[in-house]
């Protein structure tokens, strides 16, 4: 099913049919502005299958169509109107793009059953096959990838590091996924939130052995971070470690704040690729 459904490099399949069967039955008109783009389907998504650090995927896969009526939305706007918001605006879409795109594909191949033969959990987003980087998505007038959206226009056209805590890879590790969507008028204190939930969970930091222990995400990103973040922690060393550190004691729970304050050895966390699902009994034989 999901070999039909997606191929390599191939937009996906409702992006096309669906949005103009939508458009044709759609109350609401056309969206022309960010602030017309509520978000009030994807909202209703989210606080109904986000919870906590995990998703009901399997919930999500029992009402698809609402999902893509979501992604609708995304796909009727126009490039030049998307241009056109001010850069909050345009940085919230495309954070809301990204986790709307990663909900779609994992619904899409749910239940993950990868290969017992490969170094990722079966269940991981990683067992599906160009997931990243050729799966593609209409949004704002172009075909997209994922890592396209990542990559090629939220790091760089916005240079903001807590870009990083707030896309969500659909795994244990990953920062979790935020359970309001994100908007341009309120994404500063939403980004603040997102780094100080995702550091003050186990996979994001914390304190052991005298060493502070944060997320692969800054070893992957580190450089990311050093414009911001290491003039906040001005001692010597590399400066992506500094900048690490200055980003803890900006955004850390106390214990990692402190060791961040005190210069401790930074060290990096195995990174939990399994399924962000919510916890099921185990089936009985």
């Amino acid at each position: 099913m999901a070999a039909s459904l997606w191929g390599s490099g191939v937009v996906c399949s409702f992006c096309v049919q669906g949005a103009s069967a939508y458009a044709e039955t759609a109350n609401d008109s056309r969206p022309q502005t960010q602030a017309d783009l509520r978000f009030a389907a994807y909202r209703d998504v989210l606080q109904r299958t986000v919870h906590g650090p995990r998703v009901d995927y399997q919930a999500l896969a029992r009402d698809r169509g609402m999902l893509d009526r979501v992604a609708v939305q995304f796909a009727e706007v126009p490039a030049a109107t998307e241009r056109g918001w001010e850069a909050r605006d345009r940085m919230a879409f495309w954070i809301n793009a990204y986790n709307l795109f990663t909900l779609q594909a994992i619904v899409t191949h749910y239940p993950i059953r990868g290969s017992l033969f490969s170094l990722s959990p079966r269940n991981s987003i990683r067992q599906i096959d160009g997931v990243w980087t050729a799966l593609k998505w209409r949004a704002a007038g172009r075909d997209v990838t994922l890592d396209q959206i990542e990559h090629g226009i939220l790091r760089p056209e916005f240079a903001d590091a807590r870009v990083h805590m707030a896309v969500n890879c659909a795994s244990k590790s990953c920062p979790p996924l935020s359970a309001e969507p994100y908007e341009g008028a309120d994404l500063p204190r939403q980004l603040d939130e997102a780094a100080r939930r995702y550091l003050a969970s186990p996979a994001g930091a914390r304190v052991a052995g005298g060493r502070l222990l944060v997320s692969s995400i800054f070893k992957w990103y580190g450089g990311d971070f050093v414009k911001e973040y290491a003039p906040i922690d001005p001692g010597p060393g590399p400066a992506t470690d500094r900048a690490i550190r200055g980003f803890v004691k900006r955004y850390g729970p106390p214990d990692a704040a402190a060791a961040a304050k005190a210069g401790a050895r930074l060290a990096f966390l195995d990174y939990d690729w399994s399924l962000n699902d919510i916890d099921r009994p185990a089936a009985r034989d």
